[in-house]
């Protein structure tokens, strides 16, 4: 195995690829391939500055750690939609080509049957397959969503450079196997799905997630302390109160001492139906 080397980390995956016959997604690979060289020969990274595995419906690219990730943003956020657009306006609708994609930075090393290794390309992994980003592909018209890892948005994205607006860039928190990854969304987040932003986190379990509508805690007041809650009483039924009262037999009271539930003794007032006895 080699030394594991500093590169740029590009993923671009087909969205539903499994849904097709054989036919189309052989086009769909065709097309992603295209699309893919393109975008790198607009960035200026040419063949001999990165590697590519395929793997069906993705395409992973290890790209040398001094190509331009700076002209790789731009043109995956200008050159891909455009293409996308120009390949779907042509494909029938069973030929369609959505795209999920990741940028990172990290360490990778390959071994002897050219296999790449290394938990940065992982964690790359892992925002690929994230539910938040394939929700976040579903509601986007452009067929086209990005997501980048802290490292990239640390050192390029933030800085706002021309092509790459930092605002559109949103922070997310995706759950994986190797625990919670943060990252950037370019777009609005989805909301609804098993990860997270970091704005809203994880809703409690029973929650929905939802803020409260405008003026509802005005309208309901001020908060106190509980007031006891009485448990309803079924028909003949008997109801235990544990908030210091009596039992209550089908609408009437027991007070004082009970011995023997069964047969046994009962001392104390007895007061039969719902208004009759003295008040204690």
């Amino acid at each position: 195995m080699t030394d594991p080397v500093s590169r740029t980390i590009l993923l671009l995956d087909i969205e539903k690829y499994s849904d097709r016959d054989d036919v189309e997604q052989a086009y769909l690979r065709r097309m992603l391939y295209d699309i893919t060289d393109r975008t790198l020969e607009t960035a200026g990274i040419d063949e001999r500055l990165r590697l590519r595995a395929d793997r069906g419906d993705s395409v992973m690219e290890l790209i040398d750690a001094n190509a331009s990730v700076t002209a790789l943003l731009r043109a995956l956020l200008t050159e891909v939609p455009a293409q996308l657009r120009a390949v779907n306006r042509m494909a029938s609708s069973s030929a369609q080509i959505r795209l999920r994609g990741v940028v990172a930075t990290g360490y990778v090393a390959v071994d002897e049957h050219d296999g790449w290794v290394g938990s940065d390309l992982n964690h790359a992994c892992r925002l690929l397959d994230a539910q938040l980003l394939r929700a976040a592909l579903r509601e986007r018209p452009d067929d086209f969503a990005l997501c980048v890892s802290e490292g990239v948005h640390t050192g390029i994205v933030r800085h706002s450079h021309p092509g790459i607006p930092a605002e559109d860039f949103h922070p997310v928190t995706v759950d994986s196997k190797n625990g919670p990854l943060r990252a950037w969304l370019h777009g609005p987040v989805p909301q609804g799905t098993e990860d997270r932003s970091e704005k809203g986190g994880t809703p409690a379990p029973g929650d929905s997630g939802e803020s409260p509508a405008p003026g509802a805690a005005a309208a309901a007041g001020p908060v106190g302390p509980a007031a006891p809650v009485r448990p309803a009483t079924p028909p003949g039924g008997v109801v235990f109160n544990f908030n210091g009262g009596s039992p209550s037999f089908g609408g009437s009271l027991v007070g004082g001492d009970q011995h023997g539930v069964s047969g046994g003794q009962v001392t104390g007032d007895v007061h039969q139906g719902g208004s009759g006895g003295e008040s204690a």
